[in-house]
């Protein structure tokens, strides 16, 4: 099903793998799709190797957009207009249903800020970030970074990247993406997928094959070979925006006559552009998929990368839910497909169905395709983004549910275990989530359930929505959104709701640091969902203080209280600790920075958001120890806030509560040296421990002046 050649490989014409090449690999590596859009992009001197990006368009929904601007302002008080497209979304809180006005007053800053700097915003329930970028903002060539994780395009052309906030601070201020060039890895495409096999079905094949080691981590997949000629465009964006679980940095597809028709079915027949990789290539890796020989899929409880196939799953508990929704499920071809399997049969489980746009929804109604759906007993539900990360469909206390959508980490689905409660998601494909459906709720994948659902010759699922074609109608979104680029009106006030609060100030990095170790976490990966909690916290933010309570809170609950306990205490309140400093030969001054730390074996996995780092900002943290980051958006969040990315190579020589202090910390920064002594202090006495950190001469100047609001605001 999936081969992996783990080493550098040439690739010839996009088809054919050799070790060797009349042109130097150097030559070649320049040859790949990725080299070509980066270069570019890229305004760093040649031969520099960080590459330093700008790119071409933003994109934010309404849990990051208001943090963002807030940021932005902080940094430049006489900040006048975006300088790029900025999509503000609002697919996440669009529920306007918890925090009083909370959500309905994000919302109307956002409108607001798109007016006043001249933006695009997209109401509630109109789109889902993702969906509304591949219909009105992707272009072949191009290059668009969201502050979401699952910002992916290249099934289009375009090179997608999902970072924190801080990031997209850069660009609205006119700096730089920073990133050392990344290597590609080819995703060789052959065959072509049978009866029943969805996108999710091979996205979670390869999230499988390849997350457990790292093989593709902040590398680039490109895709291409014979097998993606005969997918379909919903097919390739369905596996395409589930790249982002096997931790790689973006993804680009090469273009074809499908990809030119998306383009002019679309309004935008100029947005094409052929991309392809030249006829000698080189790779830093090859993963061979057969299209043919994937099977559906489930991804079980808890991460999308603890997969099996649906034959190999003896047995469940109930599946008392499913959802198809979002970026991932919620495209057309899946939605027909699940239609195709339901009609006439009926659902034996609740099941929820959400369109990804309203030009999507409305060529569905007008195909039939809602109908189908609904006599069936589905229900049909808006643009929305919840259910991918706790924020609806959550379902009761031991509740099973099965979901096309991105990702399925703890609680995800709502839950909350500090309240007693459990409930466990699986992701699976749109089909086979049908075909369980129609099969009473009991697990089926959909090649084995009632093959003649595709027609007495058993054609590919792809074949079935050939029968309701898609259209788009661009005249829905003209009544419905602002479009404002270019057209900013500094007369246009900004509208604040009690829930937006300013950040708060920062102060620069320490000469010396003492850090007390506030929580010691020994999982093998720490999720952003587990740092900062999805779901329940949404509502708080755009208030950085009411969501800092919530920091640690699924992991460590008692986190909050010892971070807060350090984060006001002064030197002289730690007597006992400098003592024990001072005896073991130490000089600890009255202006040591005092905060706390996290350590924790391999934090950042899964989502984007910034505020899995400041919080603990917020709450005085200075800095995180890893045995490695699980992502370069985790460790970005981390300096754009101020909080040094520490790496401890060895087990940790110390204990939740010890103390950590850093001599001389502020000039190793600057010095940029790699390798740092500290001194625990605990129990056993003081001994040293080597703490090592690379840094860009852009990260330490951000760590240095405490965050990139404090050196923004000074002009640096």
């Amino acid at each position: 099903m999936i081969e992996c050649i783990r080493s550098g490989v040439f690739v010839l014409n996009g088809r054919d793998v050799s070790e060797v090449s009349q042109i130097s690999r150097e030559e070649a590596a320049k040859n790949t799709m990725a080299y070509k859009i980066m270069a570019a992009h890229n305004t760093a001197p040649d031969g520099d190797s960080l590459w330093r990006l700008k790119f071409d368009a933003l994109a934010s929904h309404d849990i990051t957009y208001v943090g963002i601007i807030q940021t932005v302002r902080a940094a430049e008080k006489d900040f006048d207009k975006f300088p790029i497209p900025y999509v503000l979304t609002n697919c996440h809180n669009s529920l306007c249903a918890v925090g009083g006005t909370t959500n309905a007053d994000d919302h109307a800053f956002g409108l607001s800020a798109a007016k006043r700097y001249g933006g695009i915003f997209v109401p509630p329930h109109v789109a889902v970030i993702h969906q509304y970028v591949r219909e009105e903002i992707a272009s072949g060539g191009k290059m668009v970074l969201g502050s979401d994780s699952h910002t992916r395009y290249g099934a289009l052309g375009t090179m997608g990247i999902g970072e924190g906030g801080g990031e997209l601070v850069k660009q609205l201020l006119g700096r730089t993406y920073d990133v050392a060039r990344p290597e590609v890895v080819g995703v060789h495409l052959i065959g072509e997928p049978r009866p029943g096999v969805g996108p999710q079905d091979v996205a979670l094949a390869l999230i499988g094959e390849v997350f457990s080691d790292g093989f593709v981590k902040n590398r680039v997949l490109e895709f291409f070979g014979s097998g993606v000629a005969g997918l379909s465009m919903d097919f390739r964006m369905g596996i395409d925006v589930m790249t982002t679980e096997t931790t790689c940095l973006s993804s680009i597809w090469e273009t074809d006559d499908k990809v030119e028709e998306f383009y002019a079915i679309h309004g935008r027949t100029g947005s094409f552009a052929k991309i392809s990789p030249a006829p000698i290539a080189y790779y830093d890796g090859l993963i061979t998929i057969n299209l043919s020989e994937v099977v559906p899929m489930i991804a079980m409880p808890t991460h999308p990368s603890n997969v099996y196939k649906i034959s190999e799953i003896d047995s469940l508990p109930p599946i008392t839910q499913g959802i198809i929704a979002g970026c991932a499920g919620g495209l057309y071809e899946s939605i027909c497909g699940a239609a195709q399997i339901l009609e006439g049969r009926g659902v034996g489980m609740p099941l929820s169905v959400y369109p990804a746009s309203q030009p999507m929804y409305v060529a569905l109604m007008e195909n039939g395709i809602t109908a189908k759906l609904m006599r069936s007993g589905a229900i049909l539900k808006t643009a929305f983004c919840g259910p991918c990360f706790g924020a609806g469909d959550v379902p009761q206390n031991g509740g099973f549910s099965i979901r096309h959508v991105t990702r399925n980490f703890p609680n995800r689905e709502g839950a909350k275990p500090s309240m007693g409660q459990d409930a466990n998601v699986a992701l699976m494909d749109a089909l086979s989530i049908a075909a369980t459906a129609a099969n009473g709720g009991v697990l089926a994948g959909a090649d084995g359930f009632d093959q003649n659902i595709y027609g007495a010759s058993k054609r590919s699922a792809r074949a079935i929505y050939g029968a309701s074609k898609y259209y788009f109608d661009s005249s829905i979104y003209d009544k419905q959104i602002y479009k404002g680029v270019g057209k900013p009106d500094k007369n246009v006030e900004l509208v604040y709701g009690p829930g937006i609060r300013d950040w708060p100030q920062f102060k620069p990095l320490g000469e010396d640091m003492l850090l007390q170790v506030a929580s010691l976490i020994t999982d093998p990966v720490t999720t952003t969902d587990e740092l900062i909690p999805s779901g329940e916290t949404s509502t708080l933010r755009s208030n950085p203080y009411a969501l800092a309570e919530h920091t640690l809170s699924r992991k460590d609950p008692g986190y909050v209280a010892r971070a807060k306990k350090i984060h006001g205490q002064g030197i002289g309140e730690l007597s006992d600790i400098v003592k024990e400093l001072k005896g073991a030969g130490h000089k600890v001054g009255q202006s040591v920075a005092i905060g706390s730390v996290v350590y924790a074996v391999k934090p950042g996995d899964g989502s984007a958001r910034e505020q899995a780092a400041s919080c603990q900002r917020v709450l005085g943290g200075l800095a995180n120890i890893a045995q490695e980051y699980a992502t370069k958006r985790y460790r970005s969040n981390l300096i754009n806030w101020g909080m040094l990315p520490f790496v401890l190579a060895e087990e940790p020589g110390f204990k939740c509560e010890d103390f950590i202090y850093i001599p001389g910390i502020r000039d190793a920064v600057k010095n940029r040296h790699e390798s740092i002594p500290a001194f625990v202090v605990g129990k056993g006495g003081v001994k040293e421990i080597n703490l090592l950190i690379s840094l860009t001469e852009a990260e330490t100047e951000a760590l240095l002046a405490g965050c990139l609001i404090n050196l923004y605001s000074k002009g640096e």
